[in-house]
């Protein structure tokens, strides 16, 4: 019997107790990011082995005690045990916490700092524990003042043009209580100051202030080349880096035309609604304290998405498509919403999946790394993958990787002569391509876009 659950950030399986300094770890990590359960007794596929009451009893009597006085602030953990179909299990449970970062004291905060990166916990940088300290304190960071600057480093004319083209069609004039309520400045004292969203919205020079805060957009010749065609380095506020990457984006991107009802319409390899929410949700949830930028590479058979920062919220890659939202940015969320840049708040990924399942596209993929989120769509067809062992051993590819042939006869348990006579198919017809020779032989797409 399997536990109910897959492994992820708010779930891991141990098949032992493990020592007090691992489980501390993980603690930390559930309570600074978004809480979760560590359950022991189960192996790493999800079988219930269950542990003896006696291991547990032992282990409930000191693991409350131990939590508590090794984490900074202090955490109280939920510790009880399950019995499922006979078996016993342990199990710590934690809430995402309020008083973020959590540390393991002997550590300190810059060594001891943890968070839940997937199904793994990982020590948190700088930058992540910096983050971690604004959302304790309910503040944004795109609401932060920039202290060398003043409100004439803003562009007047651009706020007007946004104030007289809003959603709600109310026009207003400029007024310092206007920038104000859309956080676009900061009153501190007798100053007043452009803030990160000011800046990034509105600045007459964004990048002087926020140097890394811009868009770097590539096209590689092929699906693994890392030589570039072209590139283009996408500035100025974000509206217009925004309309810059999107344009450099669809000049590369091929189409069809047929005729219905006497009139000519275009078709995308990639629908340029799935293209828009993707280049919006990396500008719109981007950490701006990070100091790096953007990042769209283009291949044959991919666009990759590279943008600085983790998810923002309690929320896994997995439930992207349930239409859940949590907002880094919340002054730049409300005037990109405003401006109409931002149709629906939580609707760009569904209406990206969906769009892709429409064009019958294999489906995009969301993968969050140390600090930043990769969103790959492929310019593939799913109908590309076919049924038998060919389409099993398609199937087992991502974009723009390679796999050995062991790989594919251990994962698919076929005999080595059937995946040989199968890969010698599929490199005939054009979909996969051989790399190296021998035990070094390595095979990947060549799925044309």
């Amino acid at each position: 019997m399997k536990y109910v659950g897959l492994e992820s950030s708010k779930l891991e399986f141990k098949l032992i107790i493990p020592d007090s300094s691992k489980i501390i770890k993980t603690v930390i990590g559930f309570c600074n990011a978004k809480g979760g359960k560590l359950v022991m007794g189960i192996k790493d596929d999800g079988s219930i082995e269950g542990i003896s009451e006696e291991e547990i009893h032992e282990a409930m009597e000191w693991l409350d005690h131990a939590v508590y006085e090794a984490c900074t602030p202090p955490i109280l953990p939920l510790i009880y045990q399950q019995r499922i179909d006979g078996k016993v299990l342990l199990v710590i449970e934690v809430a995402s916490g309020s008083n973020k970062p959590y540390y393991q004291t002997s550590l300190g905060l810059s060594l001891g700092t943890f968070i839940r990166l997937g199904p793994s916990t990982v020590k948190a940088n700088s930058d992540i524990i910096e983050e971690l300290k604004w959302q304790s304190r309910g503040i944004s960071y795109d609401q932060l003042p920039l202290y060398h600057t003043t409100i004439e480093d803003l562009d007047s004319d651009k706020i007007q043009h946004f104030l007289n083209h809003r959603r709600n069609g109310i026009t207003s004039p400029l007024t310092k209580d206007v920038l104000l309520s859309y956080e676009i400045i900061k009153k501190e004292h007798t100053s007043d100051y452009a803030t990160i969203t000011g800046m990034l919205l509105f600045g007459k020079s964004p990048q002087q202030f926020l140097s890394e805060a811009y868009i770097l957009c590539c096209h590689f010749s092929d699906f693994k080349d890392r030589e570039a065609i072209a590139s283009r380095t996408c500035k100025g506020t974000l509206f217009e880096q925004f309309d810059e990457s999107f344009d450099f984006i669809m000049d590369r991107m091929n189409k069809s035309f047929k005729i219905e009802n006497r009139k000519r319409e275009e078709h995308w390899e990639i629908p340029p609604i799935a293209i828009r929410e993707v280049l919006m949700n990396a500008i719109l949830h981007r950490n701006y304290h990070i100091s790096a930028p953007i990042k769209i590479s283009i291949y044959s058979d991919r666009i990759e998405f590279f943008s600085p920062g983790g998810l923002p919220g309690p929320i896994d890659p997995s439930e992207l498509e349930s239409g859940i939202t949590y907002v880094r940015n919340t002054a730049i969320a409300k005037v990109l919403w405003e401006a109409r840049y931002i149709e629906k708040m939580g609707s760009g990924f569904i209406t990206l999946f969906k769009s892709y399942r429409k064009e019958g596209l294999l489906t995009p993929e969301v993968k969050e790394g140390t600090n930043f989120v990769k969103c790959i769509l492929p310019r593939v067809h799913a109908d590309t993958i076919k049924d038998g062992i060919e389409g099993q051993i398609l199937s087992l590819f991502k974009i723009g990787e390679e796999i050995s042939k062991a790989s594919i006869i251990k994962e698919l348990k076929i005999p080595k002569t059937s995946a040989g006579r199968a890969l010698n198919k599929l490199i005939e017809s054009g979909q996969l391509t051989r790399y190296g020779n021998g035990p070094t032989t390595r095979y990947g797409l060549t799925l044309k876009g």
